[in-house]
Protein backbone atom coordinates (compact mmCIF):
# COMPACT_ATOMS: atom_id res chain seq x y z
CA UNK A 1 0.00 0.00 0.00
CA UNK A 2 2.39 2.57 -1.03
CA UNK A 3 0.85 6.56 -0.98
CA UNK A 4 2.33 9.51 -3.16
CA UNK A 5 2.22 12.80 -1.74
CA UNK A 6 2.50 15.41 -4.12
CA UNK A 7 1.51 19.56 -4.66
CA UNK A 8 -1.33 19.01 -7.62
CA UNK A 9 -1.05 21.26 -10.68
CA UNK A 10 -3.83 23.69 -11.58
CA UNK A 11 -5.80 22.22 -13.84
CA UNK A 12 -5.90 23.54 -17.87
CA UNK A 13 -9.51 25.11 -17.49
CA UNK A 14 -8.56 27.86 -15.23
CA UNK A 15 -6.43 30.48 -15.07
CA UNK A 16 -5.58 30.88 -11.56
CA UNK A 17 -4.25 28.43 -9.10
CA UNK A 18 -7.30 27.73 -7.17
CA UNK A 19 -6.85 23.75 -5.42
CA UNK A 20 -2.95 23.84 -6.31
CA UNK A 21 -1.18 25.41 -3.04
CA UNK A 22 -2.31 21.91 -0.48
CA UNK A 23 -0.50 18.64 -0.96
CA UNK A 24 -2.26 15.75 -1.34
CA UNK A 25 -1.88 12.07 -0.40
CA UNK A 26 -3.52 9.43 -2.74
CA UNK A 27 -2.80 5.62 -2.32
CA UNK A 28 -1.49 3.73 -5.59
CA UNK A 29 -4.19 0.92 -7.11
CA UNK A 30 -3.04 -2.25 -5.56
CA UNK A 31 -4.89 -4.54 -8.24
CA UNK A 32 -5.73 -3.71 -11.43
CA UNK A 33 -9.29 -2.58 -12.18
CA UNK A 34 -11.63 -5.02 -14.03
CA UNK A 35 -14.55 -4.47 -16.39
CA UNK A 36 -18.20 -5.69 -15.15
CA UNK A 37 -19.27 -8.45 -18.06
CA UNK A 38 -23.38 -7.03 -17.69
CA UNK A 39 -22.97 -3.67 -17.67
CA UNK A 40 -19.63 -2.50 -18.91
CA UNK A 41 -18.39 -0.28 -15.75
CA UNK A 42 -15.09 -0.42 -13.98
CA UNK A 43 -14.96 -1.22 -10.90
CA UNK A 44 -11.97 -2.36 -8.47
CA UNK A 45 -11.68 -4.53 -5.10
CA UNK A 46 -9.34 -1.29 -3.65
CA UNK A 47 -10.86 1.25 -1.28
CA UNK A 48 -7.93 3.21 -0.74
CA UNK A 49 -7.66 4.45 -4.34
CA UNK A 50 -10.91 6.45 -2.98
CA UNK A 51 -8.86 7.86 -0.02
CA UNK A 52 -7.68 11.39 -0.93
CA UNK A 53 -6.09 13.39 1.62
CA UNK A 54 -5.12 16.77 1.43
CA UNK A 55 -2.41 18.54 3.71
CA UNK A 56 -1.12 22.53 3.77
CA UNK A 57 2.21 21.78 4.31
CA UNK A 58 4.59 18.90 2.58
CA UNK A 59 6.10 18.31 6.46
CA UNK A 60 2.56 17.42 7.58
CA UNK A 61 1.69 15.18 4.82
CA UNK A 62 5.12 13.14 5.37
CA UNK A 63 4.82 12.84 9.38
CA UNK A 64 1.19 11.76 9.15
CA UNK A 65 2.48 8.71 6.48
CA UNK A 66 5.32 8.30 9.17
CA UNK A 67 2.91 8.38 12.52
CA UNK A 68 0.48 5.42 10.78
CA UNK A 69 3.71 3.46 8.79
CA UNK A 70 2.70 4.18 5.28
CA UNK A 71 5.24 3.33 2.70
CA UNK A 72 5.47 6.82 0.79
CA UNK A 73 6.79 8.08 -1.90
CA UNK A 74 7.49 11.91 -2.13
CA UNK A 75 6.50 14.06 -6.13
CA UNK A 76 8.42 17.25 -5.70
CA UNK A 77 6.71 20.27 -7.79
CA UNK A 78 7.88 21.73 -10.81
CA UNK A 79 7.31 25.69 -10.62
CA UNK A 80 6.90 26.92 -13.96
CA UNK A 81 8.99 30.03 -14.60
CA UNK A 82 7.81 33.25 -14.41
CA UNK A 83 7.45 35.53 -17.09
CA UNK A 84 7.54 39.32 -16.38
CA UNK A 85 5.45 41.06 -19.47
CA UNK A 86 4.48 44.38 -20.10
CA UNK A 87 1.19 46.19 -21.96
CA UNK A 88 2.97 48.78 -23.22
CA UNK A 89 6.10 46.05 -25.18
CA UNK A 90 3.33 45.25 -27.46
CA UNK A 91 3.92 48.78 -28.75
CA UNK A 92 7.80 48.94 -28.35
CA UNK A 93 9.99 50.16 -30.80
CA UNK A 94 12.23 47.75 -30.77
CA UNK A 95 10.05 44.86 -30.93
CA UNK A 96 11.31 42.40 -33.41
CA UNK A 97 7.42 41.07 -34.82
CA UNK A 98 5.10 43.21 -36.01
CA UNK A 99 2.38 44.30 -34.33
CA UNK A 100 -0.87 43.08 -36.08
CA UNK A 101 -4.45 42.09 -35.09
Amino acid sequence: MLARIYRPAKTAMQSGKAKSKDWRLDFEPASARTIDPLMGWISSSDMNGQVRLTFETKEEAISYAERHGIPFRLQEPQEPPMILKAYADNFATSRKQPWTH
